[in-house]
């Protein structure tokens, strides 16, 4: 602390993460909650996330909260928006700085610790009542995944390393909630500079061999 520096002479509000973890199962978007342990809204379900160390940074608060509550490690995550309204939280002053995260499902197990007594994934068409202002952080973080993925590689979360454009589409579909022609699609696609062709096609399937592509560009992945 800088010497002199009177820390009483202003208020601190306390600063939080949140973190939006959406994953693809049985065709259907899934959101990850966590049933909290704790006053206030305890048994209630909420996004996962907690307050910031001192001595972390705030993407190091975001890694740990996720693993600490979920077992959830390894997976894109990028910073969203940032929510501060003064009543957002009944204990204190809390601003949250809020992440999404794309995973696939089948990547790790879910176990629940720290102050959560579950962990589960949620259909976004049928989502319990949730804490907090994590409604209105949730349906932010769903409009923003369904706006970059036009002109990002965002989606590549949900995806193997190489894919094919049909496997591309279904994400696509799945997200959007809408069926989308086959060939406009890989039309729009091939004309945009996020894919490159592998050279190589899928084997197996009684149809003719997909061609494979992959991502020029693969969006951040934090690890721990």
């Amino acid at each position: 602390m800088l010497k002199g520096y009177d820390v009483s002479k202003y208020e601190r509000p306390s600063v939080a993460v949140d973190i939006i973890l959406f994953t693809i199962e049985d065709d259907q978007l899934k959101l990850l909650l966590v049933r909290r342990n704790e006053e206030p809204f305890k048994d209630k379900w909420a996004l996962p996330g907690g307050f910031v160390k001192m001595d972390e940074s705030l993407d190091q608060a975001a890694i740990r909260e996720l693993k600490e509550e979920s077992g959830v490690k390894d997976i894109y995550l990028e910073q969203l928006y940032t929510f501060g309204e003064p009543q957002r939280d009944p204990r204190t002053r809390v601003i949250s700085v809020t992440y999404m995260a794309l995973a696939a499902k089948t990547a790790w197990r879910l176990r629940a610790s720290g102050d959560v007594v579950e962990t589960g994934f949620f259909s976004i068409t049928d989502l319990p009542a949730l804490a907090f202002d994590h409604e209105s952080i949730f349906k932010y973080g769903l409009e923003r995944l369904k706006s970059k993925l036009g002109y990002s590689s965002i989606a590549f979360g949900l995806l193997p390393s190489t894919f094919t454009l049909s496997q591309l589409q279904k994400i696509y579909e799945v997200i959007l909630s809408k069926n989308i022609d086959k060939r406009n699609f890989r039309k729009k696609m091939l004309s945009t500079d996020l894919l490159v062709s592998v050279g190589e096609k899928l084997a197996g399937g009684a149809h003719r061999p997909a061609e494979l592509f992959r991502f020029k560009k693969r969006e951040v992945v934090y690890t721990d």
